[in-house]
């Protein structure tokens, strides 16, 4: 696997996520937030591939058919309720142990998921080309940012889409997503974000048009305390996701 040796890949994001390994799927544990995180993950996802690719988001299986690689997929928390939908999904993490994770909990789940030890970076090279490309919380932990993101903008189908959902550096979100869910309220373990690794909307934007894709939308999250859940949100100042489209 020579992608493993990939200038994006950052050794000690990939220490630190695999250490968490066998606490993926732990609703109270370390990944609380990402699970509390996913609905709306998959509703936007699921909306806007329904919208790009003619599919109506009601029906039981919208992604039928669909083949989706979800980068730096940990656990599977995002790559299962996808399969679920229909899509065959490709899993990707540069951290073994997390990878036997996600194998064990989709092999319990019944689910067919391609979990790979690999990179993108790697599976470019091979040639390998999906509709719709995931690089969800992901982007900040990498080393090389534009070179990871021109990768994945590559592994894009004439047609398809990219969604990248991350944390923007504005002096709100080193309050809130360092200070306070780390520090704070305890949500995150201290030291999982870097707020210099925090990407603007506008700097995400450039990089995945350098990769020849054109962002179609940029939707923000905010948290609702009192349903203890996140929203979809014009507030982009702190978590935001973006849609990119490559033109058939």
């Amino acid at each position: 696997m020579s992608g493993m040796t990939s200038a994006s890949i950052d050794r000690d994001e990939v220490a630190r996520f695999d250490a968490l390994a066998a606490r993926w799927w732990d609703e109270r544990g370390p990944m609380a937030v990402l699970h509390r995180f996913n609905p709306v993950r998959v509703g936007y996802i699921r909306d806007e591939a329904c919208r790009v690719f003619g599919r109506d988001p009601a029906a039981p299986f919208p992604l039928d058919g669909l083949t989706v690689v979800d980068i730096g997929c940990g656990g599977g928390v995002l790559s299962e309720p996808l399969a679920r939908l229909g899509a065959r999904v490709t899993g990707l993490d540069p951290a073994p142990a997390t990878i036997a994770a996600a194998q064990a909990h989709a092999a319990g789940e019944g689910l067919d998921i391609d979990y790979r030890a690999e990179t993108i970076e790697a599976v470019v090279a091979g040639g390998a080309r999906f509709d719709v490309v995931l690089a969800m919380e992901v982007v900040e932990h990498v080393a090389d940012r534009a070179g990871f993101l021109r990768a994945a903008s590559t592994a894009v189908k004439p047609g398809g889409l990219l969604f990248a959902a991350t944390i923007n550096r504005t002096m709100r979100s080193f309050a809130l997503a360092i200070v306070g869910a780390e520090y704070v309220l305890r949500w995150l373990p201290r030291g999982t974000h870097d707020w210099e690794k925090f990407v603007t909307p506008g700097e995400l934007k450039a990089d995945l048009e350098a990769g020849g894709l054109t962002v179609t939308d940029t939707t923000g999250v905010v948290f609702n305390p009192l349903g203890n859940s996140w929203r979809a949100s014009r507030d982009t100042g702190v978590n935001y996701m973006v849609a990119a489209h490559r033109h058939a």
